[in-house]
């Protein structure tokens, strides 16, 4: 298998999303029955009234809608990372009951960009050292029962930060802007910010009115990095245009 690169894919999301929240916002303000609230939402552009909540910063009808990614291809790096947004549902593969002994292959791997950017050779020594843990995960699985759950539980500890992992990732709408806002700055780890980005094109497909304004927070404002700043605000707006109006 050797060296992977992330993928990600919407695979679900809760139905008119943009409607559910417009609905969710309009029962604050109004005494009306939820059947004809609904009615109106359905028969309506929703789209100025997302953009007036987003404005007033009422957040709480955002978390009605959830939207739920496949993640694959990135490294436990990574899910260590991911999974500190605790207001969210993962589902993880488990190196415990899933096997890294691939009849001859080296386990997948991500390669730092930085890594290869060393030349060939650095790529080739890390693709070795990759290949030597490979090796001793089986060696530690054959002393410690062979290829079972009680053997793997062990030997999966010489595998390393880069093995990769595949995950279903569940956000509602409002945990996703704020995952969008930390994780698509320049400022974050390079491989869960290409993820976040892939997610982010993903939900602006679907939903464009919630998340016209997702991203680093320079995309909607002012960045918020202060000093550490990167100086790209342009070009980071210019990238999530281009999402939304591809």
């Amino acid at each position: 298998m050797s060296q992977v690169q992330p993928h990600v894919v919407l695979l679900q999301h809760t139905p008119d999303p943009d409607k559910v929240v417009a609905t969710a916002a309009r029962l604050c303000y109004s005494d009306a029955d939820i059947d004809a609230l609904s009615d109106e939402m359905q028969s309506k552009d929703v789209s100025k009234f997302i953009e007036r909540l987003l404005s007033m910063r009422h957040m709480s009808p955002f978390e009605h809608v959830s939207f739920t990614f496949g993640i694959e291809g990135v490294s436990r790096s990574l899910l260590a990372q991911i999974t500190r947004h605790r207001i969210a549902s993962f589902s993880v593969k488990s190196q415990r009951y899933v096997s890294a002994n691939r009849d001859g292959e080296t386990f997948g791997y991500i390669i730092p960009p930085a890594i290869e950017a060393l030349g060939d050779q650095a790529v080739e020594t890390y693709r070795a050292q990759m290949a030597q843990m490979q090796t001793w995960y089986n060696e530690w699985q054959q002393r410690l029962g062979g290829n079972c759950e009680s053997a793997n539980q062990d030997a999966r500890f010489v595998l390393p930060n880069a093995a990769e992992t595949k995950m279903i990732v569940t956000m509602n709408a409002r945990e996703l802007m704020h995952f969008f806002h930390l994780r698509c700055c320049t400022r974050a780890q390079w491989e869960i910010r290409a993820v976040a980005w892939e997610m982010l094109g993903a939900v602006l497909k679907v939903a464009p009115a919630l998340f016209r304004n997702s991203g680093p927070s320079c995309v909607s404002g002012a960045c918020t990095e202060g000093a550490k700043s990167c100086g790209k605000a342009a070009q980071m707006r210019a990238r999530q245009q281009q999402l939304l109006h591809s």
